[in-house]
């Protein structure tokens, strides 16, 4: 062997009194959690400038996106244009950048100084950055008909899929300020509205009750009533949603609504389980608090898009904050040196 080749031979390095050998394992520059729109379009600008990015998520690519039938407010799409076609788009967009993605669980994330450790459920990795847009997903009521009819005439977002029901009757799930407002901006589509309500009044802000008010030739609220089942027949060669069952709690009798669709508002549930035990501090809800920069309570950890607090729950904002996140992330890495790739070591 020449003597340049033996010069650049890895050096074994005794680690402990028993001479084990020791594996540095290599630090991705950022790492995703997560894979809608938000942390799609924060991996376009990281891997379009040379950061390393490799994105983790134990659902479908696109999250809640994917998975919703028609997007008619996303801009740039005059005609509208399929969940699924928008979240293909935006991986087809990352990956020709050379963003990675990984299908796995992430369990919790651990401060390591220079790095964070992230425990997934197929082992652990390090990075130098890490991203959490992991979203959250819309509270179901549990009923029969509920699954079976998503995006096929029961839905959680009126600004998403109101004007599809122009003319028709609806029925509304919720007694809070997402189903009190969400009911009134469906009055501008639906030819009538019943709102089912499981208590004895609204829990909705009064001012809201109040515009609720004007609209009363549209809609009918029905107080004590439980929402039991979500029933559909063939139409027209689709099944769809025809009428929902209920319980009126005062008379104990089963109560029918015909209906076209139904909108369920009964609130949002983080997707933010694995971060009870880190120190990334939550809302009262358990969303992520932020500070402007997007970055979380643990320097290095950035939040964007649903997940976070104090998020307006839309797929064109999510998409501007993992912009603005992964903007803030190459600040970070630049601000701590952070940005040359080290050497694999094998020790």
């Amino acid at each position: 062997m020449s003597q340049t080749a033996e010069k650049t031979k890895a050096v074994p390095v005794t680690a402990t009194a028993s001479a084990k050998t020791v594996a540095i394992e290599p630090v991705h520059d950022v790492v995703m959690i997560g894979a809608g729109p938000a942390a799609l379009s924060a991996a376009i600008y990281t891997t379009r400038e040379d950061i390393e990015t490799v994105l983790y998520d134990k659902g479908p690519i696109g999250g809640l996106a994917a998975v919703t039938d028609w997007i008619d407010n996303y801009p740039g799409f005059a005609k509208g244009i399929s969940g699924l076609d928008l979240a293909e788009n935006l991986h087809q967009q990352a990956q020709r950048f050379g963003a990675k993605f990984e299908y796995g669980e992430v369990a919790n994330i651990i401060d390591a100084g220079s790095h964070k450790r992230v425990i997934t459920t197929d082992g652990e990795v390090h990075a130098k950055a890490v991203l959490i847009a992991t979203g959250s997903d819309y509270k179901k009521i549990g009923v029969p008909g509920e699954k079976e009819y998503y995006a096929r005439g029961v839905h959680y977002c009126a600004t998403c899929d109101g004007a599809f029901y122009r003319d028709k009757r609806l029925v509304v799930v919720g007694g809070g300020n997402s189903a009190v407002q969400e009911a009134i901006f469906l009055t501008r589509f639906a030819s009538h509205i019943d709102i089912l309500v499981r208590g004895d009044h609204f829990r909705a802000s009064e001012v809201l009750q109040e515009e609720l008010q004007k609209h009363t030739a549209k809609v009918t609220v029905h107080f004590n009533t439980s929402t039991d089942e979500i029933i559909g027949a063939k139409v027209d060669n689709f099944e769809k949603v025809t009428k929902v069952i209920g319980t009126d709690k005062t008379t104990g009798k089963k109560v029918d609504f015909p209906t076209d669709g139904v909108f369920v508002f009964v609130g949002l549930l983080p997707n933010t389980e694995f971060l009870k035990k880190t120190t990334i501090e939550l809302d009262e809800i358990g969303f992520i608090k932020t500070n402007p920069y997007l970055e979380t309570s643990l320097p290095g950890v950035f939040a964007a898009g649903d997940v976070r607090s104090g998020a307006t729950m839309q797929i064109a904002t999510a998409v501007g904050e993992g912009a603005t996140a992964a903007l803030m992330i190459r600040h970070y890495l630049e601000g701590h040196a952070l940005l040359v790739t080290p050497v694999t070591l094998k020790v």
